[in-house]
């Protein structure tokens, strides 16, 4: 996006927090990137010292909130800078269809009118196909391109729990993984104080973080977890946005999540450094019912019925028992190929299933005697309350424990019966409510179970309340390297950036670590060789981590590992039969089977272009039955045919040029690839 091949232009990203804004320049500058921010937390001095850097061309990207950058006098100086492209980030925030709407989002058109001749590029991790129209018209954004990436996190892994002793679940995870990094979001700022408390009481370093607190508590809050010097922060949804932390390695859901947006950007705060990651939500309806009082609240009628649309379909996730990646995938629209996602709990652990004829009879029944003594049906808690014979209030005004169905239940727990009355409303057998109360009631389809002197059998899952992970696969993204030797660089780091005042993410990421661990680099060249190290890394810290695996290997011996690259799919191993590659005959089955191409570069970890070139490849020697309508119009072929004429086929470099740049390099080569196909005695050669 930084334009200019000369060097000089400023790109202006537009962004909405100052934590944000904070934590991307410093990863920039320590990559030897000329960036910088301009927003409240400058004081005057500094504010007027950036302004005259900015004046003299001495920065590439420039941070700024959209409250100041809509100024007129703001916008003067943009065009002074030599502002040549905008980029919105978290662009989301545009849309009242989006989970983060902020009005002062929405006068970003103005700057589109103020700069008509700069290209604008609109960023988000969580747009939905009606978010990004809205984008579109919002933004005043001119016929632009919009590309969707795949929204699979292959690393990160998805559990559902039902939600039993949130405090004790909580605590039964993290006990397991007390070095690790980890988010627990709670609704409430009573409930993260609580948990945090809970966890320091253990000896396991926890804060809070929520609205509530003292700006500067709530920001040495934040900084120490960045810094690792705690390794918890309980947190309502006041935090996260602000930080660009890539080794936490769990983010878990205490409370329900108000809508799958949410859910998705919040989870999506674990494992951005791509190595494997824990995204656990602990789920009750009693979480939806205080948000649907909430929303009962607001006076705002139409934004409280989106809000309940969102919250309806956050509970359809919840309770689903298909892969959590095919539902989660599929609100953004997106289609997940495969049956077994390998990456969460449902497919990971699959559930056990037992027959529960009689405990349907029970549930079912119990509900028809509320209903018959009362007139009126009760909701899930306090069915199941009848059921194990609870001696509450309620019970005793509504004389329910003369009911013959009270503690008939006795034989299972609460939490069981919970999971068994929703699982008889998945099948139809029972329903809520359409109101607030979500009161539970028998349905025909129940009345006719329970009726029925031979009743079908009814099968039910069992539904794991352990918040330990049971998974033995191997994850997706992960890097095998010598342990030890990683805990001492990750020491090394903790010192570089506490000298410098940085989060130790700045020096290395947890990834690069690894890949030190496992190649034991000794001298300048092997150190670049290492992802993520580059030459402004090696000159600040790489005589330091070069120190650190000679100290190592003085007392320890170097360890062997496996090849990182997948088994089964090498580069170029050609099959005898049909002269294409291995990798490329994969490509093209997953595209037959109708997967995009960004679907399938999204499961192969390859890029796009890449999974072009394999279809391509199939193309040409007729091993895939594709059409050119798949991938280009009528008009563009025709476009390209003249092209061709004047200019040939070998080359795609003349032609792209040719056509001014409007028809990619990769439309250009399938395009040959039929040629090829279709013409046998062509010759052509591909070029890079």
């Amino acid at each position: 996006l930084m334009r200019g091949s000369d060097g000089t232009g400023l790109t202006l990203v537009i962004s909405p927090l100052i934590a944000l804004m904070k934590d991307q320049v410093d990863a920039l500058v320590a990559n030897g990137v000329a960036a910088t921010f301009l927003n409240s937390s400058l004081d005057p001095a500094e504010l007027q010292q950036r302004t005259q850097d900015l004046d003299a061309g001495k920065y590439r990207l420039l941070y700024a909130a959209p409250e100041r950058i809509m100024s007129s006098a703001f916008i003067d100086s943009l065009r002074r800078w030599g502002v040549n492209a905008v980029a919105v980030d978290e662009a989301h925030c545009v849309s009242e269809w989006g989970h983060d709407f902020r009005p002062e989002y929405r006068q970003l058109s103005q700057l589109r009118a103020a700069l008509p001749e700069v290209p604008f590029i609109a960023l988000t991790a969580t747009a939905t196909a009606q978010v990004r129209q809205d984008l579109i018209t919002q933004l005043s954004l001119k016929d632009p391109q919009v590309f969707v990436a795949s929204f699979n996190r292959p690393n990160l892994n998805y559990t559902i729990l039902g939600k039993a002793k949130p405090v004790r679940q909580v605590f039964d995870f993290v006990d397991q993984r007390r070095d690790e990094a980890g988010i627990i979001y709670v609704q409430s700022r009573k409930g993260t104080e609580k948990i945090a408390s809970a966890l320091s009481r253990e000896g396991i370093k926890a804060l809070p973080y929520h609205a509530g607190l003292e700006g500067d508590e709530r920001s040495r809050n934040q900084e120490a977890f960045l810094r690792d010097e705690v390794q918890v922060i309980c947190a309502t949804v006041a935090f996260g946005m602000g930080i660009d932390k890539p080794n936490v390695r769990y983010v878990i859901h205490a409370d329900l999540p108000k809508n799958v947006e949410s859910y998705y950007q919040e989870t999506g705060r674990a494992g951005r450094d791509g190595l494997p990651s824990e995204c656990v939500l602990l789920f009750s309806k009693g979480d939806l019912m205080r948000n649907l009082r909430f929303l009962d609240e607001m006076t705002d009628h139409e934004a409280a019925a989106v809000a309940r649309r969102q919250m309806t379909k956050m509970v359809d996730y919840a309770e689903s028992s298909r892969c959590r990646r095919v539902d989660l995938l599929g609100y953004f629209g997106e289609t997940w190929p495969d049956d077994n996602c390998g990456g969460c709990d449902i497919c990971l652990n699959p559930r056990e299933t037992f027959d529960a004829t009689l405990e349907a009879q029970k549930f079912l029944s119990c509900l028809v005697r509320i209903q018959q003594k009362s007139g009126f049906s009760l909701g899930m808690n306090h069915v199941v309350e009848v059921l194990t014979g609870a001696n509450t209030e309620k019970i005793r005004k509504w004389q329910h424990e003369t009911l013959s169905t009270y503690g008939i239940g006795k034989d299972h727990s609460r939490p069981d019966w919970l999971e068994i009355g929703r699982q008889l409303i998945g099948m139809g057998h029972a329903a809520l409510s359409t109101d607030n109360f979500q009161t539970v009631s028998v349905t025909p389809q129940g009345i006719d179970f329970l009726k029925n002197k031979s009743p079908e059998s009814v099968t039910l899952t069992r539904s794991p309340l352990t918040g330990r992970s049971t998974s033995k696969t191997e994850r997706a993204g992960a890097i095998a390297c010598d342990e030890g030797l990683f805990e001492e660089l990750r020491t090394v780091r903790k010192r570089l950036a506490d000298e410098r005042q940085v989060p130790p993410y700045i020096i290395f990421g947890d990834r690069t670590l690894r890949h030190i661990a496992r190649s034991y680099p000794q001298n300048q060249a092997a150190f670049l060789e290492v992802s993520g190290v580059g030459q402004q890394k090696w000159s600040d810290f790489g005589a330091d981590f070069i120190a650190a695996v000679d100290s190592w290997l003085t007392t320890h011996e170097k360890l062997d590992f496996p090849d990182e690259k997948p088994a089964g799919r090498p580069k170029r191993k050609m099959n005898s039969d049909d002269d294409l590659s291995e990798t490329a005959l994969e490509s093209a089955e997953m595209f037959q089977k109708n997967q995009t191409i960004d679907q399938i570069a999204a499961t192969r970890g390859l890029k796009p272009s890449t999974i072009c070139k394999h279809i391509a490849d199939a193309i040409k020697v007729s091993k895939l039955d594709a059409s050119p309508r798949d991938f280009y119009s009528e008009e563009d072929e025709q476009r390209i045919a003249t092209a061709v004429a004047q200019h040939g086929i070998n080359a795609l470099g003349p032609l792209h040029h040719a056509l001014d740049k409007a028809i990619s390099y990769d439309t250009l080569n399938l395009y040959r690839a039929f040629y090829s196909r279709n013409t046998p005695d062509a010759q052509t050669e591909e070029l890079t």
